[in-house]
């Protein structure tokens, strides 16, 4: 389990990652328009090419886990990308988090540990 475990939470980290990276991608986007303008933003956005990057990772461990993990196990586990979620909130965008929200990540991490046992 200990495998599952590393694993989940390396797509996990790699599934998060290509969130952020995302909003910080469309965070530097112009405002939506039919244009050509828009299309070349998009092409030559560095942060929208490693979120793609990210998100291929995250998909070829997530195929790994599936291939070799009972679903019922591996698929809460995907739930750790909250917990990663809540940071990256926090540390790379600078939102506040209300108490509420980290008792949320609490019991999806204790649940993940119920899961692993």
């Amino acid at each position: 389990m200990i495998k599952l475990l590393l694993l989940s939470l390396s797509q996990s980290l790699f599934l998060c990652g290509g969130q952020v990276l995302l909003k910080l991608a469309m965070i530097r986007m112009p405002s939506f328009t039919w244009s050509w303008s828009y299309v070349w933003a998009l092409l030559t956005n560095g942060y929208l090419a490693l979120c793609g990057v990210s998100f291929a990772v995250s998909g070829v461990l997530w195929m790994m886990i599936l291939r070799r993990f009972p679903f019922a196990v591996a698929y809460p586990l995907a739930a750790l990308a909250y917990v990663f979620g809540l940071l990256a909130a926090m540390f790379v965008f600078h939102e506040s988090v209300a108490w509420t929200q980290w008792i949320g990540v609490l019991l999806i991490m204790a649940g993940c540990a119920l899961v692993v046992q």
